[in-house]
């Protein structure tokens, strides 16, 4: 079985973050593992409280993760100070880590800004130059090229300067706030746009994560970043079309709507007996 690190934070409520990632992975046949940068106190209407790890506790579980059972791919999700991701931009390049999605989560679809100034900086000159792909929305987009995106060209314009500046692919994520559920790939001077239907699903907490970790999956399993771009795009219209509905807020996906029920297809049976 072909193997995924996610290095994120973690969502107690279980829609976004590592337990998103993980369930991803689970759910696209990946052996997940995680390494934690900060635990937080959420549910479906918001967080309510964040404990970062620190750096060295982070480098500790990246390294036990690596020296055992090296990743196919690394997904990299929320990480909002510079010394957490100077640690994991050096151990990635320490171990020649591959086939890396980086998560750039900067900006809120609302336009909220969830990370510091510096820590920016730090994830544009030490960690998004290792990627193999960077997953942006439309807000992180304009803070990475520095261009205003109103419509599909600007994306297509935004994209290539910043994959020309990081030489890096990057997937810009469109969401309703441009053209529905269109994102386009920029890879190597090539676009591919990847055109979907809107789906009517208020629930979409963890949709980023989710994106992501089910790209670095198909990474992992030696897939194109095209297929596995497509792939993942599959995975999460699934996962929304499920209809799961849970929590007072905006709800989490249905992670596993593609798994079999256990006990519809199990071979293997266990015999009980009572003893008196």
């Amino acid at each position: 079985m072909r193997t995924a690190l996610t290095i994120a934070g973690s969502d107690s409520s279980g829609g976004a973050g590592i337990q998103a990632d993980l369930k991803t992975m689970t759910a696209n046949r990946v052996f997940g593992m995680s390494a934690v940068t900060a635990l937080t106190a959420q549910n479906t209407t918001g967080v309510s409280g964040v404990m970062e790890v620190t750096p060295e506790f982070l480098e500790q579980q990246i390294d036990m993760v690596f020296t055992d059972i090296f990743p196919d791919a690394v997904k990299i999700g929320m990480v909002s100070s510079s010394g957490l991701i100077n640690v994991i931009a050096e151990k990635l390049k320490a171990y020649n880590a591959k086939n890396i999605v980086v998560d750039t989560v900067m900006v809120a679809t609302s336009g909220a800004k969830l990370i510091s100034d510096d820590a920016i900086e730090t994830l544009k000159e030490a960690l998004i130059p290792l990627a193999t792909v960077i997953t942006p929305n439309i807000p992180e987009a304009e803070v990475l090229s520095g261009i205003s995106i109103k419509d599909e060209n600007d994306m297509k314009t935004a994209a290539e300067k910043i994959g020309k500046s990081f030489n890096v692919a990057v997937l810009l994520k469109g969401g309703h706030s441009i053209n529905d559920a269109t994102d386009i790939l920029y890879e190597k001077g090539c676009f591919t746009v990847f055109k979907g239907s809107r789906i009517n699903n208020p629930n979409t907490h963890g949709t980023g994560c989710t994106l992501s970790s089910a790209i670095a999956s198909n990474l992992a399993k030696g897939y194109s970043l095209k297929d596995s771009v497509k792939r993942a795009k599959e995975y999460i219209s699934g996962a929304l079309l499920a209809g799961l509905d849970l929590g007072k807020g905006s709800g989490p996906l249905d992670h596993g709507f593609n798994i079999p029920d256990f006990t519809a297809g199990a071979d293997v049976k266990v015999n009980v007996s009572e003893e008196v």
